[in-house]
């Protein structure tokens, strides 16, 4: 071991400060990265074009979101057994591949190049837990949790702006998404690498938090069936979560425009305020010690959003009878609300849950449950706008499931504040 990684090891060893600098810088550019891979293609119309007479986006977006799920649930075994020294491998891998896909999605003419971004969500649904396990059961896991969610929130508008700014410069819509990824591979390896360098929690985390081990087969039904009561009204808040979410944020870009709005400037202003806005809310629940208190207020947030994003709709839709707010004003309030109940699903609720009933397991296991059902209410959302609802603007569509929300999540809330408290009795 040289100098340099020596002064490294007291930096993140001795240093409580800078691992939490050091851990966030890395895990949320890593993921913020991995976004380039995913998401730019939606910046693009592919006007005029369609498949078995559907439109041709809607039919793109449908296949990546199929692959997607079908990762998640081969999460659910593989992200949760995984040995952590090969985790950086795999991230490594998975991003290689999507990155050939986008390649050949540019070479191969449509309808045809639809399997290969079949083929991009699969490799990147696994990324997340990934990247997740490096942070996940730690005394400041809150803080690290938020810097990476906030990832998923600001890259998403911040690399569908990069995509529509190389189509505006004449990069042809079917080979914008490679472009636009292969800006980001140069700092993956950065990010990795710094990813690769954060050491496992100390035996105060650990006495804190409760170990986290790799699960098999057995474990992960036993538990599952024992926590059930509180885990199935969750699992089924958070599939209606991921579809209002995923159609937010997939046709971001037609939202907007319906409601006037049509600059790249607009999606980066209103996800960068709500990003930011849970980086900092979120990331101080690590100040509460208390895991049962710390748990119940993370309920409750997640309640907090689902009533935000159901109320700011009530607002806009309601033509003047209660208080009337501007469609923009309405979309970031939306996004607010729906952030703040799906970014605990992926980051804080299910490492409290852990710690307060002393589960031996890890909680990716946990967060690829709910991502696995989650992605369900996912492809539900976009069969039904795809095949039913030609008729339906992406206005109208979202404001109904914003309706849809409010009402499923008021009912899983409570069941699952009352099945919480008989868990703990």
């Amino acid at each position: 071991m040289n100098y340099k990684d020596k002064k490294l090891d007291v930096f993140l060893y001795k240093y409580k400060p800078g691992l939490i600098i050091w851990a966030s810088i890395a895990s949320f550019s890593t993921y913020f990265c991995m976004y380039a891979f995913r998401k730019p293609y939606t910046a693009a119309t592919y006007d005029q074009i369609e498949v078995f007479g559907l439109d041709y986006k809607e039919v793109l977006i449908l296949t990546q979101v199929i692959g997607y799920t079908i990762s998640k649930f081969i999460g659910i075994k593989f992200v949760s057994e995984v040995k952590f020294d090969q985790r950086i491998k795999f991230i490594f891998c998975l991003l290689f591949i999507s990155w050939i896909t986008l390649f050949l999605f540019g070479t191969v003419p449509e309808p045809y190049n639809l399997i290969l971004m079949f083929i991009n969500g699969i490799s990147l649904g696994m990324i997340w837990g990934l990247v997740f396990s490096f942070l996940e059961g730690r005394r400041f896991t809150e803080i690290l949790a938020a810097s990476l969610s906030a990832s998923f929130i600001v890259s998403s508008g911040i690399v569908k702006s990069i995509g529509l700014w190389l189509i505006n410069l004449g990069v042809p819509d079917f080979w914008m998404p490679f472009c636009t990824a292969s800006i980001f591979i140069p700092p993956l390896f950065l990010f990795l690498w710094m990813l690769s360098k954060i050491p496992s929690p100390d035996a105060e985390d650990i006495k804190k938090r409760v170990i986290r081990e790799p699960m098999n087969k057995s474990q992960r039904v036993k538990i599952f069936f024992k926590y059930s009561s509180v885990l199935i009204p969750l699992l089924v808040l958070h599939i209606v979560l991921t579809g209002y979410r995923d159609f937010r944020d997939k046709f971001a870009v037609d939202i907007l425009r319906e409601m006037g709005y049509n600059k790249p400037s607009d999606l980066i202003i209103s996800e960068t305020i709500i990003g930011f806005t849970l980086l900092i809310f979120l990331g101080s629940l690590f100040m509460i010690k208390n895991n049962q208190k710390a748990y119940k207020v993370v309920l409750v947030i997640i309640s907090t959003g689902v009533l935000i994003s159901g109320l700011a709709t009530l607002l806009y839709a309601s033509n003047g009878i209660f208080i009337q707010i501007s469609p923009y004003i309405w979309y970031t309030f939306t996004g607010l609300g729906l952030y703040l109940a799906y970014v605990p699903f992926h980051s804080i609720l299910f490492d409290r849950m852990i710690a307060v009933f002393k589960i031996k397991s890890n909680a990716v296991f946990f967060i690829y449950l709910a991502d696995s059902t989650g992605y369900l209410g996912s492809l539900v959302v976009l069969i039904i706008k795809t095949f039913n609802n030609r008729n339906i603007s992406y206005l109208d569509f979202f404001i109904f499931s914003s309706y849809v929300l409010i009402f499923v999540g008021v009912i899983s809330m409570a069941l699952t504040f009352i099945f919480s408290r008989k868990l703990q009795t």
